[in-house]
């Protein structure tokens, strides 16, 4: 390991700043309010309606990584998802729930969650700022 990587790894953490604190936030909220169009839309259209609600949810767990140029840009949104779902999926004591036990509503549960884990993998990583040069210049 060279000198200037392990000085790189010693610095100590900055906190994130105000502006990237309420982006993140912002984002768990559109998660939640994607998690619950979704869930509403997925059953009402069957096969198009929950195409159409995983792919909003794809949209906005890989626009928020780009937009804030990290992959806590997908995890905010897809935790926003992920908790109004799984809180929409709990029946109530008067027996009320939003999903059936239909294939669609375990398509959409799973299929959201393997596109959230696959938006923050592929979503867009630490990169050097600066011109693109190539190596050996």
């Amino acid at each position: 390991m060279s000198d200037r990587t392990a000085s790189m790894l010693a610095q100590p953490l900055k906190p994130p700043s105000a502006a990237r604190v309420a982006a993140y936030v912002g984002l768990f909220l559109l998660g939640a309010v994607t998690g619950t169009a979704g869930a509403l839309v997925q059953a009402g259209w069957f096969p198009g309606g929950l195409l159409l609600a995983l792919a909003g949810a794809a949209g906005l767990f890989l626009g928020g990584a780009r937009a804030t140029r990290g992959r806590a840009g997908a995890v905010a949104p897809a935790a926003g998802w992920v908790v109004t779902v799984i809180f929409l999926t709990a029946s109530r004591a008067e027996g009320d729930f939003l999903f059936g036990a239909g294939v669609g509503s375990y398509l959409f549960l799973l299929g959201g969650m393997a596109l959230a884990v696959i938006c923050a993998t592929l979503g867009a990583g630490r990169q050097p700022e600066g011109d693109p040069v190539r190596l050996g210049k």
